[in-house]
C-alpha cells in the first residue's frame, strides 16, 4: 500500500485523515508540532501503521530535519493539511490588519505547504504515483465575495494560485497536484456550529484524492467531489 504523509495530523481533519487512510491499509506519517501531546495519534497508532513525526512546518530547519529523517523513503501522497486562521477576526478586515499576524498566516498557509513539498521532492520522485494535495478553503476563491477573514482568505487564494501553476510543471515528473475545500467542519477552527463532522470531511476528501490523476491535475474541488470555481 501507499505511504501517506499528513501535516497538522494531531487533531480535526488531519487526525481523521490519518484514521481513514490508516484503516484503508496505508502507512501513515503523521506530522505535528508537539508529538508529546498528541495523545490521539498515539492511541491511533495502536491500531494502524502510523509513525508520528515532530515538525514545525513554518520553520525551514525543522522541515529539513524531517526530510533527512525520511531520506530514501518514497512518499506516495503528501497532504498539506496544517493551517491557521490567522489574527483575530476583528484584526483582519478592510479597515484593520494585524500585519505580523498576517505575515505568519502567509508563512503557515502558503509558504509551509510549498516548503514541505520542496523538501520532500526526492521522496515524491521515488513514488510511481505521487500526489500532492493541499487542504485549502473556499474563502480563497476569487469567485466568492465573502468579506471575512481577509488575511486568511488572501493566504488561501495565494496557495491556490501557486499549486495551480505548480501542477503544470510537476506533471512533467508524474506528480499530480490537487486542491480541496474541506467544507465547513466542526473543528477548533470551524466551530461547533459548522455543517459537517471531521469524519465526513476526511472521508469525502479521500474519495476526491482517489480520483486525482494526470488528466485532472491542478483541479480545485469541494470535499464532496464537486468542482469548485476559482
Amino acid at each position: 500500500m501507499s505511504t501517506v504523509l499528513i501535516t497538522g495530523a494531531n487533531k480535526g481533519i488531519g487526525l481523521e485523515l490519518c484514521r481513514v487512510y490508516g484503516e484503508a491499509g496505508h502507512s501513515i506519517l503523521a506530522c505535528c508540532r508537539q508529538p508529546s501531546s498528541a495523545g490521539n495519534l498515539v492511541s491511533l497508532a495502536e491500531n494502524i501503521d502510523l509513525t508520528i513525526i515532530g515538525v514545525e512546518i513554518g520553520v525551514d530547519e525543522s522541515v529539513q530535519t524531517m526530510a533527512l529523517q525520511l531520506e530514501g523513503r518514497a512518499v506516495d501522497l503528501l497532504i498539506n493539511n496544517a493551517g491557521t486562521m490567522g489574527p483575530k477576526v476583528e484584526e483582519q478586515t478592510a479597515f484593520k490588519m494585524d500585519f505580523d499576524g498576517w505575515a505568519e498566516t502567509m508563512n503557515i498557509n502558503v509558504m509551509a505547504p510549498v516548503r514541505v513539498m520542496h523538501a520532500l521532492m526526492p521522496n515524491l520522485r521515488s513514488s510511481k504515483d505521487a500526489r500532492v494535495v493541499t487542504i485549502t478553503s473556499q474563502l480563497g476563491a476569487i469567485s466568492l465575495d465573502m468579506t471575512m477573514g481577509f488575511a486568511y482568505s488572501a493566504s488561501k487564494a495565494a496557495i491556490n494560485k501557486y499549486m495551480r501553476l505548480a501542477a503544470i510543471e510537476l506533471i512533467k515528473e508524474n506528480i499530480c497536484i490537487g486542491l480541496i475545500h474541506p467544507g465547513w467542519v466542526k473543528t477548533s477552527m470551524g466551530g461547533q456550529g459548522a455543517d459537517i463532522s471531521p469524519e465526513e470531511s476526511a472521508s469525502g476528501i479521500k474519495k476526491v484524492i482517489d480520483l486525482l490523476d494526470k488528466d485532472n491535475t491542478g483541479g480545485f474541488w469541494n470535499w464532496n467531489g464537486e468542482v469548485h470555481s476559482w
